[in-house]
């Protein structure tokens, strides 16, 4: 008799009662679970789960009685909320797909219009995810009026971020969908705030023609002479093996960047009257048909096994589960743009974006607009550098010598700092070594810099320095001594050998006439004394070109530095606190935090970018040199700024405190302490002020942080190991984490 009743109990499992597939995401995610953990405890695979939850698949005996009591026990934790009322159905044609727990303004999905060609199969099928009871919303979800996710963490909200635009608009789904498949080759769409849709196409070119027909994939615009944003679409391994592409690159296609053009897939794009960019099918592939009109028809491909997320900018991004790579790109997508490339790629785009080369013309005399040039911008041609601005190998300068090497009066030389000293007796008595490291530093030089816009420079032979022209200024500056300067309006003795020279990348002080870009000439007046210029090349034509494209990416970093819990205009205390761990509350933010830093960095090397590839000769063009953006005197004006900015900083600490930095390195500045904390080195008074114009804590742009510290001890080692004829070590490359590589110690 126990035999029947085993059986009995083995079939009344057989068909244990479920919840609806949206209501399993909710409870999963209502309890902090990923889809890996519920896997690894019922020992299926992870695209299994995901099946289950999107409706896809049911799951079978036995491990249906295990994911049912699963969901039970979560339900008793987190009752379902109370069903929204009832919506009248419209007349547009959509269908509801999920009503067990709606989110707002994400009900429907679209169907093909009447009569339209239908070349990929069935509408996109919408699974929203519900919020999690367990949590309240995140304030910045709660602003927005949308439910928030919740994190892999018990007890930890993830942030919701806006989409662009809002649900309801022209891209109701956001701007990009993480594709993956299953053992089956069915393939599912993963978007932003836990967007589900199920993608019919069974190939490529019907993937292309189901986002731009049927997805409503894509971004508004940024600036209203602008273009809306294209749609993206990141292709897992096995989304890559679902449509015909290799999980990962050959070495050869690795080295070319591109799979071959005879490969099946690209005929296939081919075939179907779709072309490729230059770049072809890379990492990062555009795929687009001639525009129509005002309509573009174009989408962008994201491959992360073929290294598209590179992991000096994204982390481990590209390790991610879908659901949670599709939210990293999407904060950065709502914030910075959609990527359309590295980040360097995307921080170069996002200027021409936030600043157009053109704008519509006022109606001529039949009402017809055109497209004309838009005061403020870089226009649409490129512009040849000045000689001095050239870099080597540039077709300005084939009428060098072969190996002509450029000296300092022939060449402008404006780079971030790489300077060190010894420590002095005094500093190997105190304790500990201190890194300082400025937020955002290009970015806070971007803002509010002059540069030279659509003109090209003009050679004038002994000019007056003007201060508000940008160029570059062929001038002797090795007369300023940085033993007695001007800090502020006062004259101060100080310990000039102590002090990088603001000069040079390498703080060595000047020998003779060297070119410079304005703001590197405009402080050596404001340090107290005379230029004399011989000559420079200078653009009349200037203006703010970089004001909106810092903002951006300011409001980036602070709004989610603040996600993760460090807010602007702490108190010093309170902010070296909040910084204390903060990636760690968010380690998918924490990715979003240094892909928007890197692109600011990135995003200013672009505008110099030097010639790749083997077959390139000297004098030849290379491609980057057909971008109006491909402008080595803006790049040179940010990076002045931003030493200058710099060494403004160590002066007025040296001036107030007789502080100086043992080592510099672009952003960071070492300096000895007898305690470990930059409020050590900083001196904060009783009302939470510092030095005026030295470091202050905080995470503005411009505003520092604690980098690490090390001891004395350790740096005296260093210096020593390092060391040899004649050089001294950066320590303020190593202070971070104290590692020093056996590449720097040539072992």
């Amino acid at each position: 008799m126990s035999e029947l009743f085993d059986a009995v109990d083995a079939l009344v499992a057989s068909r244990s009662p479920l919840p609806p597939p949206a209501e399993r995401r909710r409870l999963r995610q209502a309890h902090a679970l990923t889809l890996d953990e519920v896997a690894a405890a019922l020992d299926v695979r992870r695209a299994t789960v995901g099946g289950w939850e999107s409706g896809k698949s049911e799951p079978r005996p036995p491990e249906r009685e295990a994911y049912a009591r699963l969901l039970k026990q979560l339900a008793q934790l987190y009752p379902a909320p109370a069903p929204a009322p009832a919506r009248a159905p419209e007349s547009t044609g959509v269908v509801q797909e999920d009503t067990t727990a709606p989110r707002p303004g994400s009900e429907t999905a679209p169907t093909a219009p009447a009569g339209s060609a239908d070349t990929t199969g069935a509408a996109p099928a919408r699974h929203a995810a519900p919020s999690p009871a367990a949590a309240p919303p995140p304030a910045a979800a709660a602003r927005a009026g949308r439910p928030a996710q919740t994190s892999r963490r018990p007890g930890t909200a993830k942030t919701a971020v806006p989409r662009t635009p809002a649900p309801g608009g022209a891209y109701m789904h956001g701007p990009l969908l993480v594709l993956d498949a299953d053992t089956e080759r069915n393939v599912t769409g993963y978007g932003v705030d836990g967007l589900i849709l199920d993608v019919p196409a069974k190939s490529l070119p019907a993937l292309v023609e189901w986002t731009l027909t049927e997805a409503q994939l894509g971004s508004e615009k940024l600036h209203g002479s602008g273009k809306d944003g294209d749609a993206l679409l990141v292709l897992t391994e096995a989304a890559c093996e679902r449509y015909g592409l290799p999980a990962a690159l050959s070495e050869a296609e690795r080295l070319a960047g591109r799979l071959p053009e005879g490969h099946k897939v690209i005929k296939q794009l081919e075939r179907a009257d779709w072309q490729l960019t230059k770049r072809g099918l890379g990492p990062w592939a555009r795929i687009y048909r001639p525009a129509h009109g005002s309509r573009r028809q174009c989408v962008q491909l994201c491959i992360p096994s073929w290294r598209a997320l590179d992991d000096r900018s994204w982390g481990h991004a590209a390790q991610l589960p879908p659901p949670e790579l599709a939210r990293v790109l999407g904060v950065y997508a709502a914030r910075v743009m959609t990527p359309v490339g590295s980040t360097a790629v995307t921080g170069l785009q996002l200027m021409s974006v936030l600043n157009p080369p053109t704008r519509a013309s006022e109606p001529d005399a039949d009402g017809r607009r055109h497209r004309e040039h838009r005061p403020g911008s870089l226009g649409t041609q490129p512009v040849d550098p000045a000689p001095c601005e050239a870099v080597d190998g540039h077709p300005v300068l084939a009428h060098l010598p072969r190996f002509h090497v450029r000296g300092p009066d022939e060449r402008l030389f404006e780079e971030a700092y790489d300077w060190a000293r010894d420590l002095t007796d005094a500093e190997c008595m105190q304790q500990h070594l201190v890194g300082l490291d400025v937020n955002l530093a290009f970015g806070a030089a971007a803002n509010g810099a002059v540069v030279g816009l659509a003109s090209p420079p003009e050679h004038v032979t002994d000019p007056v320095f003007d201060p508000a022209v940008p160029g570059s200024w062929l001038v002797d500056l090795s007369h300023v001594d940085l033993s007695r300067v001007k800090v502020g309006k006062q004259w101060r003795d100080l310990d000039g050998d102590l002090l990088p020279s603001p000069f040079t990348p390498s703080g060595q002080r000047p020998t003779g006439p060297a070119w410079y870009a304005t703001p590197t000439v405009a402080y050596a007046v404001e340090l107290g004394y005379d230029v004399t210029p011989v000559e420079a090349w200078l653009r009349r034509e200037s203006g703010r070109f970089l004001d909106g494209w810092y903002k951006r990416l300011r409001d980036a970093y602070v709004a989610t530095m603040a996600d993760l819990g460090v807010a602007e205009k702490l108190p010093p205390h309170q902010f070296l606190k909040a910084m204390d761990g903060y990636k760690s509350r968010d380690p998918e933010l924490g990715i979003v935090v240094d892909a928007v830093k890197m692109t600011v960095k990135g995003g200013i090397g672009k505008l110099q970018e030097k010639a790749r590839g083997g077959g390139w000769k000297p004098g030849q063009a290379w491609p980057a040199l057909a971008r109006p953006t491909w402008r080595p005197d803006i790049r040179a004006t940010v990076i002045s700024r931003a030493r200058v900015n710099m060494h403004r900083k160590m002066l007025a600490l040296a001036a107030a405190t007789g502080r100086y930095p043992v080592a510099v390195l672009s952003d960071c500045a070492v300096y000895a302490a007898d305690g470990p904390s930059p409020l050590d080195v900083l001196p904060y008074g009783t009302d939470g002020k510092t030095v005026p114009g030295s470091f202050r804590l905080g995470i503005s742009p411009g505003m520092v942080k604690h980098e690490g510290t090390q001891s004395v001890l350790w740096g005296a080692d260093v210096l020593e190991r390092l060391g040899a004829d004649g050089h001294v070590a950066n320590l303020a490359r190593y202070i971070k984490t104290g590692e020093v590589t056996a590449k720097d110690t040539g072992e």
